[in-house]
């Protein structure tokens, strides 16, 4: 189940569409760009277990390269082209690509600090001539085509965003396996979503180089589906989508829920839905009231899962159960859940610990085997650092990052709680809890907060956002103070660079 197969069954059936543009790949199209793509990098000297990396925004030939990699047993790393040269520049090095593909946006200034990546033996443009590499299309057009020589399952490499710290590259082991003998097992976490052949599924903005939207869209390709790719998020192109597309599955991250539902009412009915058969989201916490909104308006098809890009553990949980276990993302479905104190000690049910999961996916850090080690117990449990606790049914809940966590006066706050509390607010459109230094108390909670109207940032709503926390929130847990930003730095998958944030407020080397 892959592409190939697709182009003998169904040759003319849209594989891919993005939806700005209405440019589009056959399954007969993608094959053929995906096995010319596979022979350039051949020919450039890439064997099997070496590494390409993408430097590239959502563009239709995008899973054009990632198919060639994952047909030509290389490793793929999609690299976040909205990063600065010398940060693009450490994950190229760190993942040691023999190869490089660059697509607009990415500027002369980053292609020139990418030159001398000691690993790199080729360097491809594709719609990005201005970068003066060697145009991967004509090296394309020279490729014979036909049947790739000796094809052999491939697998991406996902880095970490880096919000608390330098990315690391999570390393998944190569398949050993013929792509066309991808097993029907494999699909059995996609299947509780309902994909098939008939599936359209939406990609609303997110990136290509976020793990789950790039995962998702090649499974779409595994059973046949069609991926409409949207270049950057905006509410009601994503509804239109919908509507124009007649897309059955489409995948969110929280923010993108916020701002939907931000949108006037007349705005929000304007458009047919009718095929939106399967909403699914995660990236993040969702405030409890945000998704009971989202099911208020779309119906019980809102799904959600819980899960690293890295490996460990992964969550379910249709709306039906999030319903019946509200804030919840669900049972283990890969993997059995455990949450450790600091002390290592598993705790009961609904005492807050360490998240891991036993008998999951390998996490395994690239060039980092300390952090590997310190991700795993003696029994081989392993965490990404996420703390929270598990009901009476086995549902779990999600507190927050433990790097998050304030220590404030000996008294552990987590920041998600207030952000949540927070983003109720009709005035806020975005916010971020952090903490800050205090002489008397280590650090105090602060809010940065970004206003639905920046003009009315001031201290009379500053003391508005505290009281509403007030009224809402045990005393300690709630922000001592408000700063207004105009925008908050978050990665266009939804994450939240709270790093960058605290580094504004804390002497400079300090490693708190």
């Amino acid at each position: 189940m892959y592409p190939g197969t697709h182009a003998r069954t169904t040759p003319d059936k849209p594989a891919v569409v993005m939806a700005a543009t209405g440019a589009s790949l056959t399954y007969a199209e993608l094959d053929d760009e995906s096995v010319r793509i596979a022979q350039v990098l051949r020919e450039a000297g890439l064997e099997r277990g070496d590494t390409v990396a993408l430097v590239m925004a959502n563009d239709v030939h995008y899973l054009s390269v990632c198919w060639a990699a994952q047909r030509a047993g290389l490793r793929y790393v999609p690299v976040n082209w909205h990063l600065t040269g010398d940060e693009i520049r450490y994950v190229v090095d760190d993942s040691e690509a023999r190869s490089l593909v660059v697509g607009p946006g990415c500027g002369p200034s980053t292609v020139a600090t990418l030159a001398t990546c000691p690993s790199l033996r080729s360097r491809f443009e594709l719609g990005a001539p201005e970068t003066g590499l060697d145009p991967l299309a004509t090296a394309m057009a020279a490729a014979p085509g036909g049947a790739l020589d000796d094809e052999w399952e491939g697998a991406d490499m996902i880095y970490s965003s880096g919000t608390t710290g330098l990315p690391k590259g999570g390393r998944r082991g190569l398949p050993g396996r013929l792509p066309a003998d991808f097993p029907r097992a494999a699909l059995e976490f996609y299947d509780r979503f309902g994909f098939g052949s008939d599936s359209v599924y939406l990609t609303p903005g997110a990136p290509l180089y976020h793990a789950a939207p790039l995962r998702f869209s090649m499974v779409v390709h595994r059973y046949g589906g069609t991926n409409v790719v949207l270049d950057a998020f905006d509410p009601l192109a994503a509804l239109e989508a919908i509507e124009a597309h007649g897309v059955t599955h489409s995948q969110w991250v929280p923010t993108m829920f916020v701002r939907l539902l931000r949108l006037p009412p007349d705005q929000r009915s304007r458009h047919d839905l009718s095929t939106h058969q399967v909403a699914i989201h995660s990236a993040a916490p969702c405030p409890v009231e945000t998704k009971q909104a989202m099911i208020d308006w779309w119906g019980p098809i809102v799904h959600e899962y819980y899960g690293a890009s890295e490996g460990g553990i992964l969550t379910h949980a249709t709306a039906q159960e999030w319903l019946a276990h509200p804030g919840s993302v669900g049972r283990a479905v890969v993997g059995r859940i455990h949450v450790v104190d600091d002390d290592g000690a598993e705790v009961g049910v609904g005492a807050t610990g360490t998240i891991y999961g036993e008998a999951g996916r390998p996490v395994d850090y690239l060039n980092d085997a300390e952090k590997t080690r310190r991700a795993h117990t003696a029994e081989g449990w392993a965490t990404v650092g996420d703390v929270g606790h598990v009901d009476d049914d086995g549902f779990l809940y999600l507190t927050d990052r433990r790097d998050h966590m304030i220590i404030s006066g000996g008294v552990n706050i987590y920041p998600q709680e207030a952000e949540n509390v927070l983003l109720q607010h009709p005035a806020v459109a975005d916010v971020a809890v952090i903490g800050v230094p205090n002489a008397d108390l280590g650090e105090e909670a602060r809010a940065v907060v970004e206003l639905v109207d920046p003009t009315a940032a001031g201290d009379e709503v500053a003391a508005e956002l505290v009281r509403w926390c007030g009224d809402r929130l045990a005393r300690f847990k709630v922000p001592r103070g408000i700063d207004f930003v105009a925008e908050l730095p978050r990665a266009p998958s939804g994450k939240l660079y709270k790093r960058r944030l605290r580094d504004a407020y804390w002497p400079a080397g300090d490693a708190r």
